[in-house]
């Protein structure tokens, strides 16, 4: 069954001060400070770099895994976004077949295509949810120590409920991943791979039909697998993306660094307004920041396993590179 309402300690968006330790096991303090967001030099979605203030905050150490996932679901009877009866009045137009509980799932190609058609390599593929990942017949066991994927925004909402945390605004996501390398490509440096080591599981090879599997992954990582950032934080880059709380616009607002206005702890658009994606503008489904790339980011097709780097995603969608983690911020008292 659906559920409404959610409990094991209601969400709180403040836990008591830094020094009374971690509100819960496995989680990270993330220092507040004045830092640069975004980046002049990749994507325009990621323009204008530019500097906000963000209070401290306690964040997860790895994304939610379906060992976790499975927990929450046992315990509160939730059923997924991907699991749940389609009404077709909702897809006007859409075929018979495709009305039906699924989600989409990534398909490697036998050779190059055209990187424009997304339909190439991702399929709606009835069945397929949390738990059976690439649909009917397939299973998460096995791989209770990956990031739990299929989850909508709501489900994400939904565990970081239960769980007594929240998700992260993009500002700070971002902080978080960044650790104090202000302006830095990656979430370790400028360097790619240093001293030859692979530092996030990503695509190596050309997108979508050839991966050299240098990280030894073609699909999801268990967490932790990677070396964590200088915060502590594992999977900032690749394995997969996460959801964050903020609307998504097509560009960050601005303040070209001068002190009088630099924004503190700030939470994006205020409503889901134009918080559509530029490519595809005829889809009116309201879009969510995520952040931090994913297995399927390859510098051929996606260099967005970066911490400036932002997508947008349908919030009522789920695939198989998608992901959260949850923070919990600090008492002002």
């Amino acid at each position: 069954m659906s559920m409404e309402v959610v409990e094991e300690g209601a969400a709180r968006e403040t836990w008591p001060r830094r020094d009374e330790g971690p509100p819960h096991p496995g989680m990270e303090w993330i220092p507040g400070g004045t830092y640069w967001m975004g980046s002049d030099t990749h994507y325009p979605e990621e323009r204008p770099a530019h500097q906000v203030t963000v209070t401290g905050f306690w964040m997860d150490r790895c994304t939610v895994t379906n060992a976790d996932f499975a927990r929450f679901v046992h315990a509160t009877g939730y059923v997924t976004v991907a699991e749940r009866p389609l009404d077709p009045k909702d897809f006007p137009g859409a075929k018979p077949e495709l009305l039906v509980p699924g989600s989409l799932v990534f398909h490697k190609t036998p050779a190059r295509v055209d990187l424009k058609d997304l339909t190439q390599w991702w399929t709606y593929t009835p069945g397929a949810c949390w738990h059976r990942p690439q649909g009917h017949g397939s299973t998460w066991k096995g791989q209770e120590d990956h990031p739990v994927v299929h989850v909508s925004f709501e489900d994400a909402q939904a565990y970081a409920t239960w769980a007594g945390k929240a998700l992260p605004s993009e500002a700070e996501w971002e902080r978080a991943a960044r650790a104090g390398l202000d302006r830095k490509v990656y979430v370790w440096g400028d360097e790619f791979s240093p001293g030859n080591q692979q530092m996030a599981n990503i695509w190596q090879g050309e997108f979508p039909w050839q991966n050299l599997m240098t990280d030894g992954y073609e699909g999801t990582s268990p967490v932790g697998t990677f070396p964590p950032n200088g915060y502590g934080l594992f999977d900032m880059a690749g394995n997969v993306w996460e959801w964050t709380t903020d609307w998504f616009q097509e560009r960050h607002q601005g303040n070209g660094g001068k002190a009088c206005c630099i924004p503190v702890n700030p939470r994006g658009p205020p409503s889901s307004q134009k918080s559509f994606d530029p490519c595809t503008p005829q889809v009116l489904i309201p879009r969510r920041v995520v952040k931090g790339g994913s297995h399927l980011c390859a510098s051929n097709y996606c260099l967005r396993y970066r911490p400036a780097a932002r997508s947008p995603q349908a919030e009522d969608s789920g695939t198989t590179h998608i992901g959260f983690r949850c923070v919990a911020r600090v008492s002002e008292a």
